[in-house]
């Protein structure tokens, strides 16, 4: 399986991000009842913010995961922990399918960790999942995040979690 990422082009993938954003498996990323101007209005204030990039990830060629990346000095956590230089704020969504394939997910986590970690600049990865999100907090753990604590966002009860480029080594091995 290769993953590669390219930029999100919040026009031309509309489309294809709203079915993935609205599917009943996203629920967590509480856009549900998006409607396809909606999609374009998120992104393309993500795209126009110089502290967020999201990228669409190609599994052998076809687009199957969002990611988005952040400071999280500047955006989501702003005044609920204390940054450290070298943090790096991430989202991540698979695209629905009606033929999943066993450990797929766990396999995607990791590149977009591994894409993270690609950046010399990158020191910790933070995420900030919901807390009944149980099946993101077994994938996160699977690549090294330790949790902190609960927090409370304005949209939801997060779990604050952060993961070195040593844990995540640690856990999924050097060659990742």
């Amino acid at each position: 399986m290769t993953v590669r990422f390219r930029p999100l082009d919040p026009v031309q993938d509309a489309e294809l991000l709203h079915g993935w954003v609205t599917h009943p498996k996203a629920a967590f990323w509480m856009m549900q009842d998006a409607s396809l101007e909606d999609v374009v209005r998120e992104y393309s204030a993500f795209a126009a913010n110089p502290h967020h990039e999201a990228f669409i990830g190609l599994v052998d060629g076809v687009p199957a995961i969002l990611m988005e990346r952040y400071d999280p000095a500047h955006l989501e956590l702003v005044g609920l922990y204390e940054p450290q230089p070298g943090d790096v704020g991430m989202h991540f969504l698979v695209a629905p399918t009606d033929t999943p394939v066993h450990g797929f997910t766990r396999k995607v986590i990791t590149a977009v960790m591994a894409e993270l970690f690609a950046d010399p600049a990158t020191a910790r990865v933070v995420v900030e999942p919901d807390v009944a999100n149980k099946a993101v907090h077994a994938l996160n753990a699977a690549v090294g995040f330790v949790p902190e604590r609960e927090i409370q966002k304005p949209e939801k009860k997060a779990l604050l979690s952060f993961c070195t480029r040593a844990q995540f080594e640690a856990a999924v091995g050097a060659a990742a």
